[in-house]
């Protein structure tokens, strides 16, 4: 398993990964219709690409598949943390957020904040983050449930 930077040309396949994270794995946690508000299966793959390009995500591979990806924003905020339900609980997340972590010191960033869905919160909490508040975001009409999460990073 190796971590690398996003490359252009990575869209589709991180597409995949959302769609599989959130259908696969989110799924025992939010209802059929808040999944698909929050990954619908047509959505638009050129808004998609143009997104993802901004976040310039972490990219996990094992064997040469894309099995998870994370980015992390100056602010320190975290977008998107998914891992496909192929590859989940086999030590993918863990080491994005360690990939996280390293990138976090080397910006000088004092902590890290991620808007966290139900499915992913006790990950979150096994990392050091904390729930700061409880949210109800609304998605094409639909209500969601997430926590906003924090973590301190230690200083230098």
């Amino acid at each position: 398993m190796k971590i690398r930077r996003f490359q252009v040309g990575d869209e589709i396949a991180l597409s995949l990964v959302f769609l599989s994270a959130v259908h696969k794995v989110a799924s025992r946690d939010y209802t059929r219709e808040q999944i698909h508000a929050w990954a619908p299966t047509d959505m638009d793959l050129g808004i998609w690409a143009k997104h993802i390009q901004v976040l310039q995500p972490f990219v996990a591979e094992i064997d040469n598949e894309i099995a998870g990806y994370a980015d992390l924003q100056p602010s320190g905020y975290i977008d998107h943390f998914y891992v496909s339900g192929k590859y989940a609980r086999k030590g993918v997340g863990s080491l994005l957020m360690n990939r996280i972590d390293e990138e976090a010191k080397r910006l000088g960033v004092s902590e890290l904040t991620s808007d966290v869905s139900k499915t992913a919160e006790p990950f979150f909490v096994l990392h050091g983050f904390h729930v700061e508040e409880r949210r109800h975001p609304i998605c094409r009409g639909v209500t969601l449930h997430n926590a906003r999460m924090r973590k301190k990073m230690a200083a230098c």
